[in-house]
C-alpha cells in the first residue's frame, strides 16, 4: 500500500531574464517553497532537481550544492534532466519516493538560467534535447519541427492560423494577471497574425520565450501533511510516457503518445476522467502543442480542439480553462523549472493565492508537461483538500 503524497507549500521566481547566478535564483525558490510550507530545511530528508543546461552557468553537480547552500549539506540529493519535461519527471521521481515510504517530506526544485548565452548558443543547446543525428544535427530546430507539425494538423483537420492565435492571446490574458510570468504584454489576433514569421506556420506570438527562473514545492506524506498547520494539495494521480525520440519515427505527427499513455495512468490512478478536471496547466511551448496537448489529455476530440479554442472553451471562464497560469507563452519557459512551476500554479489555485487568476469552484486540476517534441512525458492530477 502507497502512502497519500501531499504538496504543502509552494515557490517561485519570477520568470524571465534574471541576473543572479542559478544558485542564487534555485535558492530563493526553495526558501520561499520551505516558509510556504511553514517548516524548516531540517524537516527535509531528500532534495530532487530537475536541470537541463547547469552547464551554461558553470554548475552541473547541482543537486549537493543547493543542499549544502540550505544548510543541510548531509541531505542527498539528485539532479534530473529529460529536456523541457524535466521539472514534472523529476516531480514524478520525488512523489514516487515520497509514496513508497522511503521520506516524509522532500524538497522538488526545478531551475534554469540560459538567456546570458545568447540567442544563438541557446538555440543551439535546445537543439541537444533532440534527436540531433536525425533533427538538431541536421538543422531541425525546434520551431521547425513543431511547425511541421502544424502544417500537418491544419491540413488534416483543417485549422487555420488564426486558430493557432487565438491560443497565444487567452494565454497571454492569462499572463498579465500573474505578477511573476516573462512577458506580461496583452496582443490581439491581429498582431500574432502579423508579427514576424519563425518557421511558417508559427511566429514569433505562437512561440514561448527562453526563460531563467526556479520553482520549488514541498511533498510530504498525508500524515505530515496533517500536523502542519498550513493548506495543501492531494496528489491524486501520476503518469509517464514515451514516443520515439525523433518526429520522423511516428505514424502520425499530430499527437503525442507519450502524453496519451502518461495521461491515461494518471486517470486510472485518480479513478476520474478528463470530465473531472476542472483546469489544466498544460506544455504550450508553440501554440500548435497545446491544441494537441488538449486533444491528448482527453478534454476534446481529435481535431476539433483549434475550433474549441477558437470559441472560448479553454478561457478562465470556459469549459475546461486551460494554463490560467499564463503557460510557457506568456508565463514563460525556464526549462528545468516549467514543470515544477505548474504544480506551484496549482497549489496557489488550491489554497488561494492565484488572486484574478483564480478559477471559481475548482476542485480537481492537472498538470502536463513534456520533453522535446513529446520523447518524455508526465502527467499529475491534484486535489483540493478542504
Amino acid at each position: 500500500m502507497t502512502n497519500k503524497v501531499c504538496v504543502i507549500g509552494a515557490g517561485s521566481t519570477r520568470y524571465g531574464r534574471l541576473d543572479e547566478s542559478i544558485i542564487e535564483i534555485a535558492l530563493d525558490a526553495s526558501k520561499d517553497a520551505i516558509n510556504s510550507a511553514g517548516i524548516t530545511p531540517d524537516d527535509i530528508q531528500a532534495g530532487y532537481i530537475s536541470n537541463v543546461f547547469g552547464v551554461s552557468d558553470k554548475q552541473v553537480h547541482m543537486a549537493p550544492v543547493i543542499m549544502s547552500n540550505l544548510g543541510i549539506p548531509y541531505v542527498p540529493g539528485l539532479t534530473i534532466e529529460s529536456a523541457c519535461g524535466s521539472g514534472s519527471i523529476m516531480f514524478r521521481e520525488a512523489y514516487a519516493n515520497v509514496a513508497a515510504g522511503f521520506y516524509d517530506c522532500v524538497l522538488a526544485l526545478g531551475v534554469e538560467k540560459i538567456t546570458h548565452t545568447g540567442t544563438i548558443q541557446s538555440t543551439t543547446l535546445f537543439s541537444y534535447c533532440s534527436d540531433f543525428f536525425y533533427e538538431g544535427g541536421s538543422g531541425a530546430s525546434f520551431p521547425g519541427l513543431f511547425a511541421s507539425i502544424a502544417r500537418s494538423y491544419m491540413a488534416t483537420h483543417k485549422a487555420s492560423e488564426e486558430d493557432l492565435a487565438h491560443v497565444a492571446v487567452k494565454n497571454h490574458e492569462n499572463g498579465m494577471l500573474n505578477p511573476k510570468a516573462h512577458v506580461r504584454k496583452e496582443i490581439t489576433i491581429d498582431d500574432v497574425l502579423k508579427s514576424p514569421v519563425v518557421a511558417s506556420p508559427l511566429k514569433i506570438y505562437d512561440c514561448c520565450p527562453f526563460s531563467d527562473g526556479a520553482s520549488a514545492v514541498i511533498l510530504c506524506n498525508e500524515a505530515f501533511a496533517k500536523k502542519s498547520s498550513r493548506q495543501y494539495v492531494e496528489v491524486i494521480g501520476s503518469g509517464r510516457g514515451a514516443s520515439p525520440a525523433a518526429v520522423q519515427g511516428r505514424n502520425d505527427i499530430t499527437t503525442i503518445p507519450s502524453t496519451v499513455n502518461a495521461a491515461n495512468q494518471a486517470y486510472k490512478m485518480a479513478g476520474i476522467t478528463p470530465k473531472d478536471i476542472d483546469f489544466a496547466e498544460v506544455h504550450d511551448c508553440f501554440t500548435i502543442a497545446e491544441i494537441i496537448d488538449i486533444e491528448d489529455l482527453g478534454f476534446f476530440q481529435k481535431g476539433t480542439a483549434a475550433h474549441a479554442v477558437r470559441e472560448g472553451a479553454t478561457r478562465r471562464n470556459g469549459e475546461i480553462p486551460i494554463n490560467p497560469s499564463g503557460g510557457l507563452k506568456s508565463k514563460g519557459h525556464p526549462i528545468g523549472a516549467t514543470g515544477v512551476g505548474q504544480v506551484a500554479e496549482v497549489f496557489e489555485q488550491f489554497t488561494g493565492k492565484a488572486g484574478e487568476r483564480t478559477i471559481k469552484n475548482a476542485e480537481i486540476a492537472l498538470t502536463h508537461n513534456f520533453g522535446a517534441t513529446g520523447a518524455s512525458a508526465a502527467v499529475h492530477v491534484f486535489k483540493k483538500v478542504e
